[in-house]
């Protein structure tokens, strides 16, 4: 295979880098951050996040964005939703008419509070291939090869295929999915969600009040994906319920642990201080409470987390409001 670009050296750009030149393929890891790379050019590590795992001689990191994407044909972008935007507006200097970007990144745009996929169309146009991958997945799991399944989303089928031949490994299983947007509003949501559940569990409410939240949350997920032209299907499989689950329920999640700070009674900003890592579901709470009024869908609780984020609500005043409102058929 040609050697791909991964744009974004945290710990899940960093995770599927090493995972990709652990398969034996030409990996070139780059970073906003020059500084941060020349460290891990020097340590053949990423220290910061991910300091057990030493390089691959098949895993370069690279200063230049120009250098990282001479050659290749894949580009793997793995930054936060909050640089997607700027990350596309650097590729369009570089871009040859046979590459073909897929991305990693959960959330929707800071300023349109697009899906990322309208964001590519909307930077770069329609002239290339997109994908989306998804799906439970801890980034310390895959840089340690634990098994994990994920899916890629894109309506590219050549494309989707050869992603799943260049990322599938013996511990790494890759489904596929021509449904991007609900690929997409399931990696978004679930961060949300994840919140809620941590909060519920920092006040110590305990597995039954968590199962609710996961099984009603996901209900929220499927209305807003399904009115945005998602498929049902896609939210019973690894990208909805999948990495709803992982997320909800594993303290590797920095969301969930930003809940149970926020559980526990510290503010937001102090939470998000203490998780030392971008706490997507705090950046998309708001754009997902603006899509979901934009599409006539009921949130109660990413409403309620957004009430909790705003400081309108306090935790134990939000988990009770939950539970009193009127009653309905599920």
């Amino acid at each position: 295979m040609q050697p791909i670009a991964v744009l974004g050296a945290g710990s899940w750009g960093t995770a599927l880098a090493l995972h990709l030149s652990r398969l034996g393929q030409e990996v070139r890891l780059w970073s906003f951050e020059a500084d941060h790379v020349v460290l891990m050019q020097r340590d053949r590590a990423n220290k910061r996040y991910l300091p057990t795992q030493a390089f691959p001689e098949t895993l370069q990191p690279i200063v230049k964005l120009e250098d990282a994407l001479r050659g290749v044909k894949d580009i793997l972008i793995a930054v936060p939703s909050v640089g997607f935007h700027h990350t596309l507006d650097l590729l369009k200097a570089y871009l040859q008419p046979s590459m073909r970007i897929v991305w990693a990144t959960k959330g929707l745009d800071e300023q349109t509070g697009d899906l990322l996929h309208s964001v590519a169309l909307h930077v770069l146009g329609d002239k290339y291939p997109y994908a989306v991958l998804s799906g439970p997945s801890f980034a310390k799991e895959v840089a340690a090869n634990l098994p994990t399944a994920v899916v890629v989303g894109s309506q590219n089928e050549d494309f989707a295929k050869d992603l799943q031949q260049r990322f599938n490994g013996p511990c790494f299983r890759v489904y596929l999915s021509h449904d991007m947007i609900g690929v997409e509003i399931g990696g978004v949501v679930k961060n949300i969600l994840a919140i809620a559940t941590g909060i519920s569990d920092g006040m110590g409410f305990g597995a039954n009040a968590r199962s609710a939240l996961i099984t009603r949350g996901l209900a929220e997920m499927i209305r807003l994906g399904v009115a945005l032209g998602g498929l049902y299907e896609t939210f019973t499989g690894l990208a909805g319920v999948g990495d709803l689950v992982l997320t909800c329920t594993d303290d590797q999640s920095r969301n969930r642990r930003f809940g149970l700070l926020l559980g526990k009674g510290l503010s937001p900003e102090d939470a998000e201080k203490e998780i030392k890592q971008v706490v997507e579901g705090k950046r998309n709470t708001e754009l997902v409470m603006i899509l979901a009024e934009k599409m006539q869908v009921d949130m109660p609780i990413v409403q309620t987390v957004f009430g909790v984020l705003q400081g309108k609500l306090k935790p134990i005043d939000a988990m009770q409001s939950l539970f009193s409102r009127a009653l309905r058929a599920e």
